[in-house]
């Protein structure tokens, strides 16, 4: 089990927002106060694209194969959860956070996961799977404690 005692920073991101928020309380109690919130505009993949996929030709006489199309809304997923990883290591590299709990979707925290500097990486005290960013702020106290108490 996993506590968010005073002082735990919680990171709550998905692929275009992020939050950045701080236990100012006790574990039991726990009051999250936001530090810092990032957001990007990120429109489906299918407002993104600019053309068909390319075409290329086979070795055969007259054949020719589609080209896969580049899933650009899933790459700015990418390059924002590279940023979050850099925004936390700066933090981290001032000392704002000794433990750090980081909750996103799965997709989005491999690709966090990926970034994490060893400095940030070594403070991580949990993660949580699950895409929170829209919930008001009583309610998500709540499920962190539910799902914290359950890890």
């Amino acid at each position: 089990m996993t506590e968010l005692s005073q002082g735990t920073w919680i990171l709550v991101a998905d692929g275009a927002k992020a939050l950045f928020l701080e236990n100012v309380t006790d574990a039991q109690n726990p009051n999250l106060v936001v530090r810092r919130v990032e957001e990007h505009d990120n429109p489906p993949n299918r407002d993104q694209q600019s053309d068909r996929p390319g075409r290329m030709p086979d070795p055969g006489p007259g054949q020719r194969s589609g080209l896969a199309e580049a899933d650009w809304h899933r790459l700015e997923e990418a390059r924002f959860a590279a940023e979050a990883a850099d925004i936390l290591y700066r933090l981290a590299h001032r000392g704002a956070f000794k433990r750090l709990v980081l909750v996103a979707p799965p997709r989005t925290l491999g690709e966090l996961r990926a970034h994490l500097h060893k400095e940030v990486s070594s403070r991580v005290v949990a993660e949580i799977g699950k895409d929170l960013t829209n919930h008001p702020g009583d309610k998500l106290e709540k499920v962190l404690l539910a799902e914290l108490a359950g890890a």
